[in-house]
């Protein structure tokens, strides 16, 4: 027989890894495909609020029922320890001794394959499937010429699958579940998460204490957005106590206000339709700028946010005319936060200590000017808070 070994921490599973499923049975002519769920990974920790290893072979149960030539497998939930490849692998060969093995994986585990822990021992065990997740040219020729290298230095066999793929990760799922929008979901799985509670959908994030927000809102960002959106809090409010703000209501829109930002525009759009949010026809024609928009609707709706922050992460990558002082105090703090590095961003800094106005208009010019250079379509809002805010500096600044 020829079969399929498909293992993950399935946290959760979702349509992405059920299409994959049936496309790789298909395309390798799998006699069948173990679907293995990690009791223990060992190249990541499990997210908060994750249900345990029985659960998640219950979720994987939901998500592959119906598949043709699926088969789950609760090996590596029943053994002791770290869930290695190389032990499943193993335990499998001598359950099948007679029988060909594939062990197939995403592209980025594929280019790690290298690293994982006894890579030659299981190039001996399995052959290798690598399926294409990403349609960018660029990865697929590292996937090809790390093939080779595969081949070459460890004696591997690998097969690369073309095959039709739902471009999410279990992460933006498990964001989306906590934003209130679940997607990508099989129905009885997503009936057995809100009903438990899992992936922090039990329980009200509403009105939290800001150090609790914090906690929570750095979690759903991307690591690499962490050290910005703390200085955005951070920055805005201090900005408050300079202008006479609420130094409470500018530090929970900073942290906030990216909360969406990791989205991609099907996610985005998708997040829209649930909060029934209406769109211009320019943020449906660019989906990825909808963030500060789904931002602030989750603000509101999730974390139970007053309607000045609601305000304030609606208008921060836009702007408008005639501000309100938190929504000022937010825009800049994005724009000049410590860790921004850009030519005239030191002399923004200096300037917002004396001109919130004019400090506003500087980044609205600088904006502007730079989408102009890119011809680029400028937001109508945006067009109407530089003009306004430039008639505002020059007649204060008349003598």
């Amino acid at each position: 027989m020829k079969i399929g070994v498909y293992g993950g921490s399935f946290n959760p599973p979702h349509t992405g890894h059920a299409l994959a499923a049936a496309e790789l049975i298909r395309k390798l002519e799998l006699d069948k495909l173990l679907i293995i769920p990690a009791a223990d990974p060992p190249h990541k920790q499990l997210a908060e609020g994750s249900p345990g290893p029985l659960e998640r072979l219950a979720l994987c149960r939901a998500a592959f029922a119906g598949i043709p030539g699926a088969e789950l497998c609760d090996m590596e939930l029943r053994r002791a320890g770290k869930s290695y490849t190389v032990d499943t692998l193993a335990q499998l060969r001598e359950q099948y001794p007679e029988d060909e093995l594939i062990l197939v994986m995403g592209t980025d585990m594929f280019l790690s394959f290298s690293q994982w822990y006894q890579p030659e021992r299981i190039a001996r065990l399995a052959s290798l499937a690598v399926m294409r997740r990403d349609e960018s040219a660029g990865t697929w020729e590292k996937v090809r010429s790390q093939a080779e290298a595969y081949r070459e230095n460890l004696g591997a066999r690998v097969t690369e699958v073309e095959n039709r793929c739902v471009e999410i990760s279990s992460t933006t799922v498990r964001r989306m579940l906590a934003f209130g929008a679940p997607c990508c979901l099989a129905p009885e799985a997503e009936t057995m998460i809100l009903r438990n509670g899992w992936y922090q959908t039990g329980g009200s994030l509403r009105g939290l204490p800001y150090e609790s927000l914090r906690e929570r809102a750095l979690a759903l960002h991307d690591e690499k957005r962490r050290a910005h959106v703390l200085g955005t809090a951070e920055t805005a409010e201090g900005l408050a106590r300079r202008w006479g703000e609420d130094p409470d209501a500018a530090r929970r829109a900073g942290i906030l206000h990216d909360i969406t930002k990791a989205l991609g525009p099907k996610e985005q759009l998708h997040i829209c339709e649930k909060y029934a949010m209406m769109l211009t026809d320019m943020q449906r024609a660019n989906p990825k700028l909808l963030h500060a928009k789904t931002g602030a609707v989750v603000a509101r709706e999730v974390f139970g946010e007053s309607p000045a922050v609601f305000d304030a992460i609606w208008w921060h990558t836009t702007g408008r005319a005639g501000m309100t002082t938190l929504e000022k105090i937010l825009y800049i703090a994005d724009y000049m936060e410590p860790n921004r590095d850009f030519p005239g961003v030191e002399r923004l800094r200096a300037l917002v200590e004396e001109d919130l106005d004019a400090a506003v208009y500087a980044g609205l010019e600088q904006s502007v000017g730079h989408l102009r250079s890119l011809k680029r379509e400028i937001d109508p809002d945006s067009l109407k808070a530089w003009n306004y805010y430039g008639k505002s500096t020059e007649r204060r600044l008349e003598p």
